[in-house]
């Protein structure tokens, strides 16, 4: 493995550390990529607290560093918090500081945005977290717009991203940042994202990450995910974005590589798939649940994407339960 130059990142560790998280960005910035040559990230564990540490799961923890790390750090993660009424250290406050003011990048996952939050670094900004905190974090800190429909959000060098797996996503985004799309796509595939590949050999052929320019689309992709069912109008989009129609074409382009009549038909025959697999739903209320209004519309759009009707994909695919076992008998 060659020698490192990349940024370096500091990932907090502290007493009661949310495991899953701090595995997310072990994951993803700690794990070995000779193929990236020696620009790659340089990753550390950073203790905040003293003496043993425990972390989910019944572990103990030992951190490579202690805190002073952070002076050193590029980027620094507060993968999660001990809890949203626990009070974040001053100490800790003015080291994130500190690091901010000589240009570094602060990063949280889920409850770590309380931790961003305590340093003021935010306030008059925009923030996510996991949709549970949300009206706890626009309780504690009112100066902060508390944007719970959001995958992630940036403001002045500071990311929050919502629950833990939404993590995951701000991670990659940050990796498109700093190596690329290839390098982010790369990334992404060696995680093996979940993208719902139910099917055909649509299933197997890879959804890249986005070339996004900038991350004001994002979050609007996450509601349109969300409810599908909705009449989704380029007007509409646009308006949901405070965008012109026309910046907004423009931005979605940039953003996703497509346009947004385009995308939306993609994400609800990828839906489709899903609910296909899972049940014996009519083919009516599939496409309604999805946004395709009719059983036509959803034929026509399924055979154009995935190559097979919905009733044939179903049938090679659906996922056996007790339930669609009896319905089938």
């Amino acid at each position: 493995m060659p020698n490192l130059t990349g940024p370096r990142i500091a990932a907090l560790l502290y007493d009661g550390l949310c495991t899953f998280e701090f595995g997310i960005v072990a994951e993803i910035f700690g794990l070995a990529r000779p193929e990236m040559g020696s620009g790659w990230y340089r990753f550390a564990s950073c203790a905040v607290d003293d003496g043993p540490m425990r972390a989910h799961g019944g572990l103990m923890i030992v951190a490579d560093h202690g805190p002073d790390m952070i002076e050193h750090a590029d980027i620094v993660v507060v993968p999660g918090w001990k809890g949203a009424d626990v009070p974040v250290p001053e100490a800790l406050c003015q080291r994130l500081r500190d690091a901010h003011t000589r240009g570094a990048r602060l990063v949280s996952i889920c409850s770590g945005a309380f931790v961003l939050a305590a340093t003021g670094l935010l306030s008059g900004g925009t923030a996510t977290t996991h949709w549970r905190y949300a009206d706890k974090l626009r309780q504690y800190y009112p100066d902060i717009e508390v944007d719970d429909a959001s995958l992630y959000r940036v403001h002045d060098r500071i990311y929050t991203s919502a629950g833990s797996a939404a993590g995951i996503d701000l991670l990659i985004e940050i990796v498109r940042q700093d190596f690329g799309a290839a390098v982010a796509n790369s990334v992404a595939r060696r995680l093996v994202m979940p993208a719902h590949r139910t099917g055909g050999q649509a299933q197997f052929l890879e959804r890249p990450v986005p070339l996004r320019e900038g991350m004001e689309i994002a979050p609007l992709l996450e509601r349109v995910r969300a409810d599908l069912a909705s009449n989704w109008s380029v007007d509409r989009m646009a308006r949901e974005t405070r965008m012109s129609a026309r910046t907004f074409m423009r931005r979605f382009s940039e953003a996703t590589g497509q346009t947004p009549g385009d995308w939306l038909v993609t994400e609800r025959v990828d839906e489709a798939k899903h609910l296909l697999c899972q049940g014996n739903a009519s083919m009516e209320a599939v496409a309604s649940a999805v946004g395709f209004g009719g059983s036509h519309t959803l034929r026509h759009h399924f055979r154009q994407k995935i190559g097979v009707s919905p009733s044939v994909f179903r049938a090679r695919f659906m996922i056996e339960t007790p339930e669609t076992r009896a319905t089938s008998a």
